[in-house]
């Protein structure tokens, strides 16, 4: 048995996507599930599109999930270098081997020749085959001229782990450039040679070049290489379930959701799930439980539905699953600003509060303002709630001072407040929709809170009778 070796290799063209993390988050599980070596190659051979500090976003997002790599461009390993502008050498080196075979030639035609037979095929509505126009007598290969692959067309039948049997038939083999008149390989040809050279066994990429697998098929047969592994991940679709994911449908760079407090193993769970599961009704996976599931013949063959709002509740069941004293540690860059003046012990009495109710950590400095801060009064609150909005101003007044009366007499312990509240409800004769809603939103200033004895508890009797009183007053 060989040891596992996957690799993730993406082009520094822009930020990473989901279907980014996706591939590289496969490659890592099944390379870590062996106990194997996980890869980071960049495949920045189309300079004209790379994109300057994309590479650094790479490795940033990579090592922001926890997806450590053994080997890649930062940290070295036994195949170096891993970037392909600097592996020219290597490419000429095999592109010369099939040129002194006879199976590569220096292309003749320029990219107008080329168009005039694209555009002359489609006129005899016939598909466009570059072998078809394959020069009878081409031209030495100097370096001045693309490179293109002498295609032996032939009918292949192959197995995909996730796709499964397939095949086709010759009429889709063509002949394709190797190495471009710059020096530079295309992709089609330098994957082949690194995962050659870097000892890939298996080959987890993107369902767009599934067409283009019957050509990997005769080059690797040309070039006389054992083929890896191949997987195939079909598409992440947008929300609406019918077509592949994009920018306009709120794919964001999986930097702005770490810095937006979702926290790692969340990110990691939501996206294994996005065409894979272990057969079970199981949703939440810790990583380590991911390791030891993960199988690639259990992705689905057909795309997977991008669903935030799915994220929201996984990463918001991940929160509710940590311990306190952990959720304190992560979430100290979001209080706001005014929880600078409160101690430790405070903040973390009203973390513990607001844990239930937490989705993303950029959500906590909303959630909690109102105990770090007065808020003025907002009439709009209680005109907003349906049930308070029929009562007049002097009901709303009247419960308010029957609450304060009684709060005055409680020393604001739990178990006390929660005996009051109950005996408010008693003497005034109202619901706990109507009197609970009045006291929060005068306490609070917010259009939610948590429980209403433990928002009490924890603001104290002090703030708690001063507020009550303010919106008394607003309602004089």
């Amino acid at each position: 048995m060989k040891a596992v070796r996957t690799r993730f290799a993406p082009s520094p063209t822009g930020y990473l996507h989901v279907g980014g993390i996706r591939t590289a988050l496969f490659a890592w599980l099944l390379a870590r599930q062996h106990n194997g070596q996980f890869i980071l190659r960049l495949e920045d051979t189309d300079q004209s599109r790379e994109v300057k500090g994309a590479d650094k976003h790479i490795s940033d997002s990579l090592h922001a999930l926890g997806l450590d790599y053994d080997e890649g461009p930062d940290v070295s390993g036994p195949f170096a270098p891993y970037r392909q502008s600097e592996r020219l050498d290597s490419y000429k080196q095999w592109g010369q081997k099939l040129y002194d075979q006879g199976r590569a030639y220096a292309d003749p035609f320029t990219p107008e020749q080329v168009q005039e037979f694209r555009e002359q095929a489609q006129k005899d509505k016939q598909p466009f085959l570059y072998r078809n126009h394959r020069p009878d007598k081409p031209p030495a290969w100097d370096g001045t001229r693309p490179l293109r692959f002498k295609s032996e067309p032939k009918a292949y039948k192959w197995h995909d782990e996730v796709m499964g049997e397939l095949a086709t038939g010759p009429e889709v083999i063509d002949d394709f450039i190797l190495i471009k008149s710059d020096g530079f390989p295309t992709y089609n040809f330098a994957h082949i040679i690194d995962d050659r050279e870097m000892e890939c066994t298996h080959v987890i990429r993107g369902q767009e070049f599934l067409a283009s697998t019957p050509n990997y098929l005769n080059l690797y047969e040309a070039l006389d290489i054992e083929r890896p592994v191949l997987a195939t991940m079909p598409h992440i679709l947008g929300p609406s379930g019918n077509k592949k994911l994009s920018k306009r449908d709120g794919a964001k760079d999986v930097l702005d959701y770490i810095r937006a407090g979702y926290l790692p193993e969340a990110l990691i769970n939501f996206v294994a799930s996005l065409g894979w599961n272990d057969g079970t009704e199981q949703e939440l996976f810790t990583v380590e439980e991911l390791i030891k599931k993960f199988s690639l013949e259990r992705v689905q063959k057909s795309g997977a539905r991008f669903d935030e709002q799915r994220l929201l509740w996984m990463n918001g069941a991940h929160i509710r699953g940590l311990e306190l004293d952990e959720l304190y540690g992560l979430v100290e860059d979001f209080w706001p600003k005014e929880a600078a003046k409160f101690d430790g012990s405070y903040k973390k009495s009203v973390l513990g509060l607001v844990q239930e109710r937490l989705k993303y950590f950029a959500e906590l400095a909303e959630l909690t303002l109102f105990f770090f801060k007065d808020l003025a009064v907002d009439e709009q609150l209680i005109k907003s709630n349906k049930q308070l909005a029929k009562l007049h101003k002097n009901e709303l007044k009247s419960l308010l001072e029957a609450a304060r009366a009684e709060l005055e007499h409680s020393d604001f312990t739990l178990g006390d407040l929660t005996k009051r509240l109950n005996k408010l409800l008693e003497n005034t004769e109202q619901k706990p929709a109507v009197l609970f809603s009045l006291i929060r939103i005068a306490t609070t200033q917010a259009p939610a809170s948590p429980g209403l004895a433990e928002t009490l508890a924890t603001l104290g009797k002090k703030l708690s009778i001063s507020r009550l009183q303010n919106q008394i007053d607003a309602l004089e």
